[in-house]
C-alpha cells in the first residue's frame, strides 16, 4: 500500500462545515478541551509503583505533562514527530514540497503517523526503563497501555482545538501547564513536603509568601531570592510582550481598485514560539535521557544531585540560577561559563529550528507571494509578478526569520538564568502563547460583532 494511501486512512478530526465557525463555537470546543486536558492531569496511571517523578519536573513544564498521570506523555510524542520530521525535511532526505496542497497534507499525515509511533515509544521506553515503574504485582503493559490512551487522546485534542477551536492544542496546553505551574510557585502555601508552611518552621513553595515571611523575619537573603524571581517573571513578561507586538507591516493595493488596500504584517518574532518549543523539548528529552543512564549505572551524558545536574554534558547545557546564586553568595566563575554556554545552545538551536520552520510550515517567501497573488494583492510601484513579490518578501522575511529567532532564544535563556518563577523558557512560552490567544480571539470576536467587517476581510 503506497504510503500516501495509508496516511488517508488515519482516524482524523474532520473539520467543520460551515466554512466560518463563531466566536462561541470557537471559544466552546478550545475551552472543553482546556477542562480535559487539567481533568487528564489529575487521574493517576493505576498500578503505578513509588517513582522519582521529580527527575521529570523540567520536561513536564516544557511538554505541558503531568508525569504519573494520564497525562504523563502531554504534547511530548507530538512536539518529537514535528523535531524528526523537520530535520527530514530541512536536510532533503524526505522530499516534501511544502507549497503545495497536496505536499503539505502529506507532511500533515506524515506528522500524526510519527506522533502515533512516538506515544507507543515513548510510553514503552518510559515504563519499560524504570522512568515510571509499576507496582509489584502489576504487568508493565498495564501502564503502557494507559500511557498510549492518555498519548492519543491528547493527539486528537489537539487537532480538536486546531479545526474547531482558537490556536493550537500543543500552544494551548504548553500555556495551561506553565500557568498551573507559576500560580503555585508563586501564592502556595504548602511546603516542598506538602504540609502547611506556616508553624511548621520550613519556607513555602509560593514565593510572595516567601517574601512576606521573609521581611517579617528580617531574613535579607530568602527575601531578595523570593523578590528576584517576582521582578524577573515581571521583566519576563514585559520582554516578551514587547517583542511579541513589533512588526513589520508592508503595503499591498488590490490591482484592480485604486485607492483600497492593506498591511500585511510580518512580525519581528517571526516563528514565534516554535522555536523555543522545539530547542527546549530537545533539551528536556536530553537531560531525562541523562538521568536514566545515570539510573543504571552509565552517566555517559552526566550526572545529577537531586534534579541539578553537575557534571558531563547536561550541566553544560542547563541553566544555572546565576541570579539566585549571587543573592545566596553561592556563585562561582563556573556558572558564567555555564551560562555563556547554554545561551549559545539556545540562540543557535531556535535560530535553526526557526529556518527549518519557515521552511516547512508554508512560511517563506515563495509561499508567502502565492498566498497575497491568490488574494488578488499587489505591492504598489512594483510589477505584478509572483517572482518580483517573492524577492521583495525576502528581503524582509529571511532577516526576520534569524533576528526573531536571536532574540526569542536570547529572552528565553536569559529568563531561565534569572531564577525566574517555574522555569523561565516555561514563562516565556506561557506569555507569548496566552498573547497570541488573546489577538486571535479578540479578532474573531470583531469579526462576529461586525458582519460588515468581516465582509471587508473575506471571512
Amino acid at each position: 500500500m503506497p504510503i500516501t494511501d495509508f496516511l488517508s486512512i488515519l482516524p482524523e478530526i474532520k473539520k467543520p462545515i460551515q466554512k466560518k465557525l463563531s466566536f462561541k463555537e470557537r471559544l466552546k470546543w478550545t475551552l472543553l478541551m482546556l477542562l480535559a486536558f487539567f481533568v487528564l492531569s489529575v487521574i493517576p496511571l493505576y498500578g503505578l509503583g513509588q517513582n522519582s517523578l521529580s527527575q521529570f519536573e523540567f520536561l513536564s513544564i516544557i511538554l505541558g505533562a503531568s508525569f504519573g498521570s494520564m497525562m504523563s506523555l502531554g504534547i511530548g510524542p507530538i512536539v518529537t514527530s514535528s523535531i524528526v520530521l523537520q530535520l527530514l525535511v530541512g536536510s532533503g532526505i524526505l522530499k516534501i514540497d511544502n507549497t503545495t496542497h497536496e505536499g503539505r497534507q502529506k507532511f500533515q499525515g506524515l506528522q500524526k503517523l510519527l506522533s502515533i509511533f512516538f506515544i507507543i515509544f515513548e510510553a514503552a521506553i518510559y515504563v519499560y526503563l524504570g522512568g515510571l515503574s509499576p507496582a509489584a504485582g502489576i504487568s508493565p503493559v498495564v501502564l503502557v497501555i494507559q500511557l498510549i490512551i492518555g498519548g492519543l487522546l491528547v493527539l486528537y485534542m489537539d487537532e480538536v482545538v486546531s479545526k474547531w477551536g482558537f490556536g493550537s492544542g500543543v500552544s494551548l496546553f504548553i500555556a495551561a501547564g506553565v500557568s498551573t505551574e507559576i500560580f503555585v510557585r508563586a501564592f502556595s502555601p504548602l511546603t516542598s513536603t506538602g504540609t502547611l508552611a506556616f508553624g511548621s518552621g520550613q519556607p513555602p513553595i509560593g514565593a510572595v509568601l516567601t517574601l512576606a515571611i521573609s521581611l517579617i523575619n528580617q531574613d535579607i537573603r530568602g527575601a531578595g531570592v523570593a523578590l528576584a524571581a517576582i521582578l524577573a517573571t515581571v521583566i519576563v513578561f514585559i520582554l516578551a510582550v514587547y517583542a511579541q507586538s513589533m512588526k513589520v507591516e508592508i503595503p499591498l493595493s488590490f490591482g484592480r481598485i485604486r485607492g483600497h488596500g492593506i498591511r500585511w504584517p510580518l512580525r519581528f518574532l517571526y516563528t514565534s514560539n516554535i522555536p523555543v518549543i522545539l530547542i527546549s523539548a530537545l533539551l528536556a528529552n536530553i537531560q531525562l535521557w541523562a538521568s536514566l543512564l545515570e539510573s543504571w549505572g552509565k552517566p555517559i551524558l552526566g550526572t545529577f544531585v537531586g534534579n541539578q545536574p553537575v557534571s558531563g554534558l547536561v550541566a553544560w547545557i542547563f541553566g544555572p540560577d546565576v541570579v539566585g546564586n549571587i543573592i545566596r553568595g553561592s556563585f562561582v566563575p563556573l556558572d558564567l561559563g555555564k551560562a555563556l554556554v547554554y545561551i549559545l545552545f539556545m540562540v543557535v538551536g531556535s535560530t535553526i529550528f526557526s529556518i527549518f520552520w519557515v521552511q516547512t510550515a508554508g512560511m517563506d517567501a515563495r509561499s508567502q507571494a502565492k498566498q497575497i497573488m491568490a488574494s488578488g494583492l499587489q505591492i504598489p510601484g512594483f510589477r505584478r509578478d509572483e517572482r518580483v513579490l517573492e524577492h521583495v518578501l525576502n528581503r524582509y522575511i529571511f532577516p526576520l526569520t534569524i533576528m526573531g529567532a536571536i532574540a526569542v532564544g536570547f529572552l528565553a535563556a536569559l529568563a531561565d538564568l534569572s531564577g525566574a518563577l517555574s522555569r523561565g523558557t516555561g514563562i516565556l512560552l506561557a506569555v507569548m502563547i496566552v498573547y497570541q490567544l488573546y489577538e486571535t480571539i479578540a479578532q474573531q470576536h470583531a469579526v462576529d460583532m461586525h458582519p460588515a467587517l468581516r465582509r471587508m476581510m473575506g471571512k
